[in-house]
C-alpha cells in the first residue's frame, strides 16, 4: 500500500526536466524550418527575376509590381483572417518603415544588377549579406574578431574572380549594385531583429513590405515611368516573385525572430544551391573555373560565420541600433500622452 504514493513524486523529476528544454528546442527547431524554406524561396527569385527581364521587362517594374503585388496580398489575408496583426505601436511602425525603405532601395538595386550578371553569378554575390550583418552587429556592441577580417580579405578577390573572368568582363557595375544590395538586405536584418523583440514577425511582414512597396512604385511610375508606357509585362515572372515575395518574407522573419539575423542569414546561404542549380538547369549558365574558384572563396568565407565566437542570438544592442530604436520609443500616437 506504501508503493503507492510514492510512485508518483518517483516519475515528478522527468517531466519537470523535460519541460523547459522541449518548447525552447521546439521553438527553435520552428526558426532553422523557417529560414530554410525562406532561402530555398529566395534562392528562386533570380530566377523568376532573371526570366522576366530576358522578355524585355524593365527592372524599374519588375520590382514595383511584385512588391505592390506582395504588400496587396499581405492586407487582403490579413484584413480577412488574421486582424490582430494589423495592429501596431509608433515605434515598431517607424522601425518597419525605415526597414522597409532599405530594402526597397536594395530590391531596385538588385534587378537592376541582375539585369547585368548572370542569375547565378548573381546570387553568389547577393550571399556576401551574412558577412556584412555581422560587421553590422559588430558596431552594434560586438567586437570584430580576427576571423571576421579574414573572411573579408577572402571576400574581396572573390568578387573581382566572379566579376572579371572571361565573358563576364566589365560587368562590375552589376557587381556594385549586388553588393549595395546585399549590404541593404543586411542593414534591414539589423533593424528588424532589434523590432521583433516587440512584435509579431507576421505584423513586421505586413508594415515592411507595405514601406517596401511605398518605396520602390515612385520609381517606377517617376523615374522610368514603365507602367504608364507600352512595355511588355512578363506576368509569369512577376506571378513567380510576388509569390516568392509573400512567402519568402513570411517565413524570414519567423527565423529572424525564433535565431536571430545573423543564424537567419547563415542559414540563408543555402538558396545559393537552389539558384545555381535552377541557373544552370534553366538557363543553361555554366561557371568558368576562375569563377568557380571565386565561387569557391566566397562560400568559404561567408560560411566560417559558424566559427565565430560569442555570437548572441539575443544579443541586447549597446550601439547605433540601440540609439536609433530609442528615439523610437520616445514616439506615441496622438491623444494618448507622452
Amino acid at each position: 500500500m506504501s508503493a503507492d504514493p510514492a510512485a508518483p513524486p518517483a516519475s515528478d523529476p522527468t517531466p519537470a526536466l523535460r519541460t523547459p528544454i522541449q518548447p525552447a528546442r521546439r521553438y527553435a527547431n520552428q526558426g532553422v524550418a523557417a529560414a530554410l524554406l525562406s532561402a530555398a524561396l529566395l534562392g528562386l527569385t533570380p530566377i523568376f527575376g532573371k526570366q522576366a527581364l530576358r522578355a524585355g521587362m524593365d527592372p524599374f517594374a519588375l520590382v514595383a509590381l511584385r512588391t505592390v503585388l506582395a504588400a496587396g496580398i499581405l492586407w487582403l489575408v490579413f484584413s480577412v483572417f488574421a486582424r490582430r496583426y494589423l495592429f501596431i505601436y509608433p515605434a515598431g511602425l517607424i522601425a518597419c518603415a525605415i526597414a522597409g525603405i532599405i530594402n526597397g532601395l536594395g530590391s531596385l538595386m538588385f534587378y537592376i544588377g541582375l539585369a547585368r550578371l548572370d542569375a547565378s553569378v548573381a546570387q553568389l554575390l547577393f550571399s556576401i549579406n551574412p558577412l556584412i550583418l555581422v560587421l553590422l552587429l559588430r558596431l552594434d556592441g560586438q567586437p570584430i574578431s580576427r576571423l571576421t577580417a579574414f573572411r573579408l580579405v577572402l571576400a574581396l578577390p572573390a568578387i573581382y574572380l566572379l566579376t572579371s573572368a572571361g565573358e563576364h568582363a566589365g560587368q562590375l557595375p552589376g557587381a556594385a549594385l549586388l553588393f549595395g544590395s546585399a549590404f541593404m538586405y543586411a542593414l534591414h536584418l539589423a533593424v528588424t531583429q532589434r523590432a521583433l523583440r516587440d512584435m509579431p514577425s507576421q505584423t513586421l511582414t505586413l508594415y515592411t513590405v507595405t514601406a517596401m512597396a511605398l518605396t520602390v512604385l515612385p520609381s517606377a511610375l517617376w523615374i522610368r515611368t514603365p507602367l504608364s508606357q507600352t512595355a511588355p509585362v512578363a506576368w509569369w515572372g512577376v506571378a513567380g516573385l510576388t509569390l516568392m515575395t509573400v512567402l519568402s518574407r513570411l517565413s524570414l522573419f519567423v527565423g529572424v525572430k525564433r535565431l536571430g539575423g545573423q543564424q537567419a542569414a547563415l542559414l540563408g546561404l543555402s538558396e545559393l544551391v537552389v539558384s545555381v542549380a535552377a541557373a544552370i538547369l534553366l538557363f543553361g549558365e555554366r561557371l568558368t573555373l576562375l569563377q568557380s574558384v571565386g565561387a569557391l572563396l566566397l562560400t568559404i568565407s561567408v560560411m566560417l560565420v559558424a566559427r565565430e565566437k560569442e555570437l548572441s542570438v539575443h544579443h541586447i544592442s549597446e550601439g547605433w541600433l540601440a540609439w536609433v530604436y530609442g528615439l523610437f520609443e520616445k514616439v506615441t500616437w496622438p491623444g494618448n500622452g507622452g
